[in-house]
């Protein structure tokens, strides 16, 4: 990818500011949990006689948690709570109730509402103006297990010596006593995760502590120090939270994307700059075998990441297309100079408002140079700004232009009406025509994009956004499509020579009602 200008760099820079959490989040995460952990020790506890330690795990424990799309969701903040039973006298049966119980009376105490049981943990729910909520899984140590089980298939044991046992109530022996239980390490992967930003991490703690004269290091809490790394993960996050708004059950997991991304790091100093390398080469890191695509746990070289891919090829295609996608729009907001540019490239997949905040931050966009988007109306501007648009790849060198000269809306038994952009609604079940006139020389290829919007296009999966390319005829640069959901859409024609986009005609908002 291309070096950042200094201006794409510092936006940049700025975006990972504003989609940071408030410190206070963390620090009202750390005393909830610290909360419950001392509920657990007390007294009456059924735990009382037990040792325990409840540490957090996810993206509060990684640094790498993100505000909400919006302000009615919620954080979600995740607890471990290894009991150091053995698993010879207790089933997971009675670990998950006796936990079930604990939080019930915690939440009765607090005049909180009821804890909620799933499949692995229990989730006490907060009030509203607290905007989160906390999963707790119950554990138990199982280091001495977990080592066997490797040594018997020659896997590492980098992080054994910190795996648990976690209980699961669709497991086979959730009922009964048994040494088999099911294996988790969230430890393991947040040292694997520290270890892969250990100099960077460092190197910031240390300067915050000079900065604020503290006598050691320790003085910092971790949640103060934030590397590249982590704010590349927020802002890769972030991007495909809003990519995946309209199909979230495609969305790429977390997971995924830090484990891949830790992997790629390699101690760049900017935000930036660790930002373009990790989207360059973290698939780099996915392993394919015979029997699929592979990415291990870390510190469980048994799990893979992967597996829903190999279950369902469309979850794999979308990581695929989303990680196309996030480095068309990088690499382009990374390079430019202009502000208003800056916020064109990364709106419909960071979000508007939000990247605009980020530039105010900086500086304001000149009124001369306000971005086409910010001129157009508010149909045109959802289409423009619609996540699943994907970006124009091509590199730009212009010789020549493109314009949709008409477009003509067909019905059996009615004269054909000829219509503009952003024109009085035509019917469903229309037949349309767009035809295009260019100047650019021949030869080329053509690509027409059409972009759905609305809840009948999301509904029936057809948001489309890619790019169709047609066999030029001479004479001829027309498009036919069909009226189908009611909505604002768009289609637009690009005209590519000698591989490089050399002409766009801009898009032509279509209105069906």
């Amino acid at each position: 990818m291309a070096q950042p200008s200094r201006t794409g760099e510092g936006l940049i820079q700025d975006l990972a500011e504003v989609l940071e959490i408030p410190v206070s989040r963390y620090e009202s995460a750390d005393r909830s949990y610290r909360s419950v952990s001392r509920w657990l020790d007390r007294p009456e506890s059924r735990f009382a006689h037990v040792d325990l330690d409840v540490y957090t795990q996810g993206s509060f424990r990684l640094g790498t948690a993100i505000r909400p799309l919006n302000g009615e969701e919620h954080y979600d903040l995740d607890i471990v709570c290894e009991f150091r039973i053995s698993k010879a006298h207790t089933t997971q049966k009675q670990l998950h109730d006796d936990l079930g119980h604990e939080l019930e009376l915690y939440a009765a105490k607090h005049g909180m509402q009821e804890p909620s049981p799933w499949q692995r943990c229990w989730t006490l729910n907060y009030a509203d103006e607290a905007q989160f909520h906390m999963d707790v899984l119950p554990s138990v140590p199982d280091a001495q297990r977990q080592r066997v089980l490797r040594e018997a298939r020659s896997l590492p044991l980098d992080y054994v010596d910190q795996s648990v046992s976690i209980t699961d109530t669709e497991h086979a022996n959730f009922r009964r006593l048994s040494d088999e239980w099911p294996a988790s390490n969230p430890n393991g992967y947040a040292d694997w995760f520290q270890s892969r930003m250990k100099p960077a991490f460092e190197s910031r703690r240390k300067a915050i502590m000079l900065a604020e004269a503290k006598a050691d290091v320790a003085d910092i809490p971790v949640y103060r120090v934030k590397t590249p790394l982590q704010s590349a993960i927020q802002i890769l996050k972030r991007h495909r939270d809003m990519r995946f708004a309209d199909e979230p059950e495609r969305r790429p997991t977390s997971i995924v994307i830090t484990t891949l991304a830790a992997h790629a790091y390699q101690q760049e100093t900017t935000i930036s700059g660790a930002l373009l390398s990790i989207l360059q080469r973290m698939d780099s890191y996915i392993v394919q075998q015979d029997n699929g695509y592979w990415i291990a746990n870390p510190s469980d070289p048994r799990e893979n990441f992967a597996d829903a891919w190999n279950e369902d090829a469309d979850r794999r295609d979308a990581f695929y297309d989303w990680l196309e996608t996030a480095r068309a729009d990088f690499s382009l907001a990374a390079s430019q100079q202009d502000p208003s540019a800056f916020v064109d490239a990364l709106a419909p997949r960071i979000g508007r408002s939000l990247v605009e905040a980020a530039v105010a931050r900086r500086s304001r966009p000149s009124t001369g140079g306000m971005s086409f988007v910010s001129r157009a109306s508010r149909a045109l501007q959802r289409v423009i700004d619609a996540p699943h648009r994907k970006p124009a790849t091509w590199p730009t060198v212009r010789s020549g232009t493109v314009e949709i000269i008409v477009a003509t809306a067909m019905r059996d038994g009615f004269r054909p009406r000829i219509f503009t952009s952003d024109d009085a609604p035509v019917p469903p079940g229309a037949k349309l025509r767009f035809d295009a006139r260019t100047d650019v020389p021949r030869p080329f290829r053509v690509y027409w994009q059409v972009v759905n919007t609305g809840a009948a296009a999301t509904a029936a999966r057809n948001l489309r956004g890619g790019f169709d390319e047609v066999t030029v005829v001479p004479g001829v640069l027309s498009r036919t499509e069909d009226a189908k959901y009611p909505g604002s859409h768009s289609i637009e024609c690009f005209v590519v020579k000698d591989g490089y986009l050399a002409a766009r005609s801009g898009p032509f908002l279509v209105n069906i009602g």
